[in-house]
């Protein structure tokens, strides 16, 4: 019994990027960072105010965070607009942005160490704030639903930029989550302690992000995670287009 030769797996044809397609994500990626940037100049605004008032460290590097994200999203819409004017990327000015995005990781790290530190030697007793509480929830409603978004962009272009802005949108969310904790836990308990330690929290994951968004392993990771799964999308579904290489 005879048999028609199989062409061999690696000769299966490599699927190329559509252009279109990478166009209109790519001003879906812009349109996101252009929503970050006005959602957090608000937010950081409040969250300065509201910490300020009540002497909540946590709160006010909430606050600074999203002036911090508000600049890593800048950046990002500068490099995104860039690319749909041009019609590519500029590969050495999307590495310094990239740079410049990872060094805002670390300045977040930075002063919420220093501003931890302080409260403790200080011993300050930070109060209750109602506005804070309800900033973070609103915080921990919008920042997943953008967070996603952003990454779900970020894998299918394979673009290390943003996906770690990406990164610095889930940095909000943990940070929400790490000072909402550490509101109630004081309201409950009045150990004033707990608010820097959050903050202590926050650097440590904002350290680690922006270590991998200077390395660029942020664009390994994320695509490693889903590259079976964008293989499949491939097979079953060709109206929507991923792009891992």
């Amino acid at each position: 019994m005879s048999s028609q030769p199989q062409p061999a797996p690696e000769m299966r044809p490599h699927v190329q990027p559509d252009p279109q397609a990478t166009e209109r994500l790519t001003r879906r990626g812009l349109r996101l960072a252009q929503f970050t940037v006005a959602y957090n100049v608000v937010e950081g605004v409040v969250a300065i105010t509201a910490g300020v008032l009540a002497g909540l460290v946590s709160v006010i590097g909430f606050g600074i965070d999203s002036g911090i994200e508000s600049i890593s999203a800048v950046l990002v819409g500068l490099r995104l607009s860039a690319r749909l004017r041009h019609g590519a990327a500029d590969e050495r000015k999307e590495r310094i942005a990239l740079r410049l995005v990872a060094i805002t990781f670390f300045l977040l790290a930075g002063y919420v160490t220093v501003e931890g530190v302080r409260s403790l030697v200080v011993g300050e007793t930070p109060e209750g704030s109602p506005v804070a509480v309800g900033l973070l929830v609103a915080s921990l409603v919008v920042m997943p639903l953008l967070a996603e978004a952003k990454r779900r962009v970020g894998v299918a272009l394979a673009d290390p930029l943003i996906l770690a802005d990406a990164a610095e949108t889930r940095i909000c969310v943990l940070l929400s989550v790490s000072t909402l904790a550490g509101l109630f836990v004081f309201a409950l308990t009045g150990a004033g302690w707990v608010d820097a330690v959050a903050g202590f929290v926050i650097a440590a994951f904002a350290i680690h992000e922006g270590r991998e968004a200077w390395e660029g392993e942020l664009e390994h990771d994320h695509s490693q995670g889903h590259h079976q799964h964008t293989d499949h999308d491939h097979d079953t579904d060709h109206g929507k287009t991923a792009v891992d290489d």
